[in-house]
């Protein structure tokens, strides 16, 4: 019997998902249509990108006592603990240079 690797999986998931997605009818007919006012005040969700170049999305694996430190100390200073592992990387890298 041939063994099923990890990523075929994840993928068979996804596909389900869709397809339940896709047969879902979703009936839109009593929401009203927005005015003119209502989409000039709508603004983008979510982060802009910082820089130059827009940040790109990686995975790492961190020890579970490095990532309580790297969240306690991005909530005293009240931004996302993933953009205090930027600033310390590119001070680190600066260092380095």
């Amino acid at each position: 019997m041939k063994k099923i690797s990890e990523s075929s999986v994840r993928g068979w998931r996804i596909d389900k998902k869709k397809r339940a997605t896709r047969r879902r009818k979703i009936d839109y007919s009593d929401i009203p249509a927005l005015s003119k006012s209502q989409l000039a005040s709508m603004r983008r969700i979510g982060r802009p990108p910082l820089g130059e170049e827009p940040r790109q999305l990686i995975a790492i694996r961190l020890d579970p006592k490095v990532l309580r430190w790297l969240k306690a100390v991005a909530a005293k200073r009240r931004i996302p603990y993933q953009s205090l592992v930027n600033d310390l990387l590119a001070s680190e890298m600066k260092k380095v240079g």
